[in-house]
Parts: structure tokens; sequence; C-alpha cells
């Protein structure tokens, strides 16, 4: 018998063997499944040669469970185990045979076997299988690996006695709906888990779970044989599983650990083992995969630019899951039906289709083959039904295998354009129906400009979906404007929604806006090109054609001007009201963007965009009805309603008239009336007691926090002698304390004192603002009044999406119109101190700051400041200016 050290270099040279052959198969899926079996083979063989020197008694049995009970070992995957002893037999009460297990685990463990182990009798395992789902899942795969063949098979026996099908079904969709909607319900998350995520692995192993707990079958072959699935689904199932197999394994020995998700930094690396080498020009949507295959199908050609060879992986990966995710569906719907009791009643609803239970069921299977048309009329009794919930699984089933009928005749079809244009427009269930549309391919096999975009990454760090799920949030968010139900979240787009005559206009402007990502040049042109098309194909013309046209064309706008330039500006409100031209426009693109921002990351929407892009449109549709920028007349009906809110706080009369004196028509025409108000309530007296204060008196600053009125975050006013470095200071400051920029006002008042603003968030929470807002008021009077230079910035480490898909940092420097001031934007990858070290460079340089957007995307930084300075006007310095930037951003 070998000793332990002879065992373990003997498995280790024996996985290395496999673990290459892994590594070098290519794209090939073949022959994935016979490495996994052979790795679960090698640790049979070593557990059975332990075993055997444990010397335990022929009563006892070991027992694989779980994955390695089906035979099969992933590289860095536990090996479970079950010690099953007699139920006369108990470990505690025997030490002999306690010490004797104990040995024998800690030997697996020193050969280098992961193992995962427990120790129970035959009834421990089906009393634990009653109670817990997830152990009867994995006793229910169990495998003898030596041992008694007898108590096995009692175990068995009683195992299967134990067992109730139907709720154990109940339990396992329960289940795999958990964890859909904790993996946000979609295949196409931009790090998707290729085991756990919908259309992972653990979709297709509970399909067989539950087909194996009814006697249904325990292999796709017999599934197919006894007509749970087709000959065509279970080809195309194992070719898909062999290809989330084979992703799997190459992840665990890539990360050298157990490693399901396909995460940023490894994504190049499975590329490339699959063969995926430089971005090539040219590829086309026909070299993409047909949906539900992962071999190149047909279709129309259009050239695209060069892809990443991670994109490639990516949707080749996307579109594999979104076919197990339609088969999932396919076969649990065919499960249930066999293990249902009662028959369901067929109640017609036409001559080719009826209502099953919540279903809609074709009358017959070749229905689709025979009458294309049946197809789109599908969705629409789908949003027209009352009472119907989904399609049934020979529905779901004449779907998947009717694909190759949705061709051009059938794009072309004037009753298909009709139908699709009528599902479009009606009142509701429009979100499920493009849904469900695109989850049985039907969408982008009708609208093949939306194929296109099926499964494509976006490497931009704010959008956390491929471009078909953003464009799909996108639409719910617009419809959900539409639900009395959701006016909650969106209080004022609720409001302007209850006023709109044709929701689906801004439904088709949401489908389309980024439709042609990923092509190069500008996506929204391209897109207004296609939606024009679209529009004169479905017979939409006039005014709303036009409308559509622009929201497409211009959805990017209002959220570019209300996050990058100066709403204070009446210039720069004039110009976008004459861009969008009337009040109907106005209110369409707000919508629109509003949806568009939501849907691109939980991250990316704060309440101080929301408020940005409110007081944009009011200034805008103001502008609309009739009245022409006029500030001295805005600035007094500021100035008027702050007095109405100061006499509220029973402020002594005039206490305000020393502060508004030294302010300029700039600080009343960025500022809302009640911040006005909060300001000249928190300074006044200290403004008026400045003529007779001494100069240290003077040189203190003021530092006020509070609540942010937008609901998110606090607002921060500082007040302070004016000097270079101010603003880096405070900078400086909100970095260090974790305190995210979102916008900064700085104004200099006609007495020399710097009044700023600043808008900051924090992830700390609510209930500790008291604390945050007394830690803050401190802190940014003691780093506005330290003494010397600037302290150098911290270096924080980047995010893995920032190294996986760096920004090339881009600094732009420009006179704004009046060529009074300079605009500086600047773009980069965001990290820990960035707007510091962009606030140092402009201190050095002594560049007075008049206005900060701060608009971070996700992990990107887009920000614009308004700068005027002596060094501005000479050349050579502005270079200067540009390169120290450039550096600081590469930093």
């Amino acid at each position: 018998m070998p000793d332990l050290q002879t065992l373990r270099d003997d498995y280790r040279l024996q996985k290395a063997a496999l673990f290459q052959s892994v590594r070098t198969s290519g794209a090939s899926t073949r022959g994935i499944h016979s490495v996994l079996h052979k790795l679960a083979r090698q640790a049979d063989a070593l557990l059975q040669a332990l075993w055997q020197m444990a010397a335990f008694s022929e009563q006892l049995a070991l027992v694989a469970v779980g994955g390695y009970g089906r035979g099969e070992l992933f590289p860095y995957s536990d090996v479970d185990v079950v010690l099953l002893l007699p139920d006369d037999l108990n470990p505690d009460d025997n030490a002999p045979l306690k010490r004797q297990i104990e040995a024998f685990i800690g030997s697996c463990w020193d050969t280098g076997l992961e193992i995962g182990s427990s120790v129970r009798t035959v009834s421990d395992c089906v009393a634990e299988a009653a109670k817990d789902v997830t152990v009867q899942t994995s006793l229910l795969e169990s495998r003898l690996v030596t041992g008694s063949k007898t108590l096995f098979a009692e175990f068995g026996r009683r195992f299967d006695a134990a067992m109730d099908p139907a709720a154990f079904f109940v339990a396992k969709t329960l289940e795999l709906r958990q964890r859909h909607t904790k993996f946000e319900n979609t295949p196409y998350a931009l790090e998707p888990n290729c085991k756990e995520s919908p259309g992972g692995l653990r979709d297709l192993q509970v399909i067989l779970w539950v087909a194996r707990a009814a006697g249904l079958g325990k292999s796709w072959d017999e599934l197919a044989r006894g007509g749970l699935a087709t000959a065509f689904e279970a080809r195309q199932i194992k070719r898909n599983e062999a290809l989330l197999c084979l992703i799997r394994a190459r992840l665990h020995l890539l990360a050298h650990r157990r490693e399901d998700r396909l995460v940023f930094d490894l994504q190049t690396a499975v590329a490339e083992s699959f063969g995926y080498g430089a971005p090539t020009l040219g590829t086309s949507v026909s070299s993409l995969p047909p949906e539900g295959a992962v071999s190149p199908g047909g279709g129309p050609s259009a050239k695209r630019p060069a892809m990443r060879s991670s994109e490639s992986l990516m949707r080749r990966y996307y579109w594999a899951a979104k076919a197990v995710t339609q088969l999932n569906q396919i076969l649990l719907l065919n499960i249930e039906e066999r293990l249902s009791s009662s028959a369901h009643e067929l109640h017609p609803i036409n001559e080719r289709f009826f209502e099953k239970a919540g279903m809609i069921e074709v009358a017959s299977d070749d229905l689709y083959e025979k009458q294309p048309h049946a197809i789109l009329e599908t969705f629409l009794l789908y949003e027209t039904t009352v009472g119907v919930k989904g399609l049934s699984a020979r529905t779901l089933r004449a779907l998947y295998n009717v694909r190759g009928v949705m061709d051009g005749q059938f794009r072309r079809d004037p009753v298909n354009r009709e139908n699709f244009k009528r599902i479009l427009q009606q009142p509701e269930g429009i979100t499920h129906a493009m849904r469900l549309m695109n989850q049985t391919s039907v969408l982008g096999r009708y609208l093949w400009v939306f194929r296109r975009i099926v499964g494509q990454m976006q490497h931009d760090l704010f959008h956390v979906y491929t471009v078909d799920q953003h464009i799909l949030m996108v639409l719910r968010n617009v419809r959900r404007f539409f639900i009395a139900e959701h006016a909650h979240e969106y209080p004022f787009c609720s409001q302007l929604a209850a006023g709109w005559d044709k929701p689906w206009i801004l439904y088709t402007a949401a489908l389309f806006h980024d439709i042609a990502k990923g092509r190069g040049g500008d996506h929204s042109e391209l897109g207004a090109s296609e939606v024009r098309r679209f529009c004169r194909q479905h017979d939409i013309a006039g005014e709303d054609i036009r409308l559509i046209e622009f929201l497409v064309r211009e959805h990017l706008s209002m959220s570019r001007i209300a996050q990058k330039q100066d709403l204070g500006d009446p210039d720069v409100i004039a110009a976008f009201a004459k861009r969008v031209g009337n009040e109907r426009y106005l209110t369409a693109l707000y919508l629109l963007t509003v949806a568009d921002i939501r849907g691109t990351s939980p991250k990316v929407w704060n309440a101080w965009k929301g408020k940005l892009l409110e007081d944009l449109y009011r200034l805008a549709l103001r502008v609309l009805g009739g009245r022409a920028p006029d500030p001295g007349a805005d600035v007094e009906a500021r100035k008027r309603e702050a007095l109405v809110m100061l006499a509220l706080h029973a402020e002594p009369f005039e206490a305000y008239k020393a502060l508004w004196d030294t302010l300029d028509v700039g600080y009343f025409m960025r500022h809302d009336a009640a911040d006005i108000a909060w300001h000249a309530r928190q300074l006044s007296r200290h403004v008026a007691r400045q003529a007779g204060a001494t100069a240290p008196a003077m040189s203190k600053a003021i530092v006020r926090a509070r609540l942010s009125p937008v609901g998110e975050g606090l607002q921060v006013l500082v007040y302070t002698p004016d000097k270079p470095d101010l603003f880096a200071r405070i900078c400086g400051y909100f970095d260090q304390a974790s305190l995210s920029i979102l916008d900064a006002k700085v104004h200099t008042t006609s007495n020399g004192f710097a009044l700023d603003t600043f808008q900051v968030v924090t992830s700390f929470l609510p209930e500790h603002y008291r604390e945050l807002v007394r830690m803050v008021e401190a802190g940014v009077a003691h780093a506005i009044e330290q003494p010397g230079e600037l302290p150098a910035p911290s270096r924080g480490r980047v995010s893995r999406r920032v190294r996986s898909f760096p920004v090339t940092p881009r600094v732009e420097l420009a006179p704004d119109e009046k060529a009074q001031r300079w605009l500086l934007s600047i773009s980069a990858s965001d990290r820990v101190g960035l707007l510091y070290s962009v606030a140092r460079v402009l201190a050095r340089h002594k560049l007075n700051l008049q206005l900060a957007k701060v608009t971070t995307l996700g992990e990107r930084v887009e920000d614009t400041f308004l700068i005027d300075g002596p060094e501005l006007q000479h050349n050579r310095a502005q270079i200067e200016i540009e390169t120290e930037l450039l550096e600081a951003l590469n930093a």
C-alpha cells in the first residue's frame, strides 16, 4: 500500500495532466465532459485507497453527493462525500470509530483532496432531506464510491420512498426564482456567474433534479426519449452545457481556485484560451451563433468595428445562456404538466389559441409554420387577454423551433408590421411583452437591427447591462411613468406622463435610442436613421415620426447640458430651448432622459442629477412659454422668495443686506431661493460684524453643513477669506473623509471672501448625519486653516472594472462663448484623490474657479470647471496646464 506522500504526488500529477488538456483544447467543447468525469474518477481512486488504509468496517459506505455525485468534478470544486453509517452505529458513542473517521478525513486533506464531508446514518440522511431541500438535492445525486453496497441500497430505497416529486418541484422552482432575482433576472450581467446566473449551469441541473425526482429521466437523452424534450432541444442543451462547462473549468484554472464568475480580470484570458485574439475589423452579424446554438449561423451581413477578444467570448456566452434560459422554461413547464394531478381546462381565445391555466397555448404544434402571422399575434394576445400571465410549454416550444420562419419576407409582411405596431401601441403589457419577445428570440428575429445588439457588452464603466437589456430596462422605466402604482418613484415624471397622449411614441424612442451602439460613429445619429426607416415601414408619419426621430437623436443632449453646463447662464437655457423647439418635445425628452439614466446602473442615478434635470426642464419651459431670459427679473424674484423664507425664521430686519450687497448676479442665478435664504441665515450676522472685526477674527472660516434638500448627501457652505489654494484644500479634505463631490459652486464676494457651496455624498447611514455634519464642519475649517503647502494626493486603488476597461484620460480647455472665462473638461477613470489632484494643478497656476460640475458615471468621471486666470491668456501656459492635468489623471 503506497504512503500518503506517494498518493498525493500521483494525484497531483494526474490532475495536472487533465488540467493541461483543458487549457490546450482551444474552442472545442467536445471533450470537456470526459475530462470532468476523469477528474471525478481520480478522486474516486484516491478515496478508495484512503478508505482501505483506514480499515473501516464493511458495514460502512462512502457516498459521493452533489456535483461529485453526478460523476463530474471541476478543477477546484469541493469533493463532497457522506460517510454513511447504519442506524445502530453512532460515532459519538464509539471512540475508536470516531478516531478512524477523523484520521480518514485528515488523510484526505493531506493528499490534496479538498473534501466536504458529513457523517450520517441512513435515518439522519432521510430526516435532514425532509427538513432541507438543499440537503435533499445533494443526496438526490448520491453515488457509491466504496464500502457497503447493501447499506447504500437501503439508503436509496428509503430516500426514494420519502421523496415527494411535486413538493420537490415547487421547492426547486421557488429556489430558482430567488436565485434569478439575486442576479436581477438576466443572463446578461457584465460579470455573470456561469454556474448560478440565469442561463447558467444551475438552470440545467434544476431540470435534471426535478426530472430525476419524478422518475422521468436522469439524462438529456432519457428526457428526449420520454417526450419531455425533442431531439433537437436535447442537442442544443448538450452543446450549450458543454460550452458553459468549458468556461467554468478554465475560470478555475486561470484563477487557481474555485471561481465561477466571468469577472473582468479573467474575461480576456478566457477569451484567448478559446482562440479569440486581437480585435478584428469587419466582424459581422453573420458570424454570430444563432439563438439556441453555439456555432455560426446565417443572417444579413453587417460590418462592425473591431471587437475585443473578451467581447467575442461574452457574446458567445450570452447567446448560450439565453438558449439555456429558453430551454429551462420549456422543460420545467413540461415537467410541471406531468406532475400535475388535474388536467387544466382549455378555454378558446380564437381559432388559433387557447387559454390554459393562465397560459396561452397554441391550437397545434405546427401553427406557426402554417400561419406565421400567428407569431406576433401571440404577443398581442399576451398584452390584451385578461388573466393571461405567460406562454405554455407547448407555445414556447413552437416558438423555439420556428425561428427559421422569421426571415426577410416575414419582416416585410404588412400584416406582421401592423401587428408589431399594435403591440407597441397597447395601453398595457408593453414591458412584459417586449421582454418575452426578447427571451423567445422573436424580437431580434423580427427587428433585425435589435438582434445585432443582443448580448453586446458596453465598455464604458457605467452601464451594468448589455445593450439589449439596457434598452428593455429603459422601456420599463418609461412605462412605469404611466402606472399609478409607481407614481411615488418618479412623482414629477408621473405628473408629466399623466398629461401625455401617446405613450407608444416614448416606447418606440426607448426601443431605438441605443440600437446603433457598437457600430462606430455617432450611435444617436445612426439610431435616428434606423428609427426613421422603422417608422416609414410601419406607417408612422407626420409629427409622430419627427418627434420619435428627435428623441433618438437627442437622447443624450439634456443630461449633457444639465450635468456639464452652467444652468445659471441664461444663454445656456436659451440655446437648449431653441434646440428642443416646443413644450411637447421638451417633456418627451425629459421623460426619456430620466428613464435612460436610471436604466444604466443603480450607481449612476442620484437625487442631485434628478434635480439638475428638473431644473433644466423648468427653466427651458419658461423660455418656451414666451418668457425671454431676464437675469434681473429672475434675481429679484429669487430674492423676494428668499425674504419670505427669512421672515419665517424671524431674522432681524435687513440682516441679509450686508451679505447680499457683496454678491453679484451670478450668485443669485446659480442658487435657488431656499439656498439663498439658508446662506443668509448662516452668514448675515458674521458679515455685519466684519467691518469692526480684527484681522484674526475675519480670517476664521465659517463652515456649515446640513442634509441636502434634494434628499441625498450633505450640502456644505464655506465662507472664508479667498486664497488661491482654497478649493484644493477643501477637495483634499473631502477625499480624505471619503465624501464624493457631486457639485461645487464657487463665488468671490466684493469684499474678498469666498462663498463656496458643495453637494457631497457618502456611504454613512442617514441616522448618523448629526455626527457627520459636526465632523464635516470641523474638518473643512481645519483643512482651510492648515498652514504650509498642499499635501500630496492619496493614491487610492482603482477598481477591477477600471483596470479591465481603462478610460483614456482627456483634457479639453476652451474659452466660453463670451471669451471671458474658460471651460475645462476632463474625462478619466475614477479613483480616490482624483478631484484633489486636479484642484492642486489649478491652485499651482493660480486659476480662479467659478463653477465645478462633477459627474460620476459608474467608475468614469466627466468633470467640468469654469475657470479664469492670467496664465490662460498665454498659449505656452495653457499647454503646460493641460500637460500637468493629464499627468495628474494618469497618476
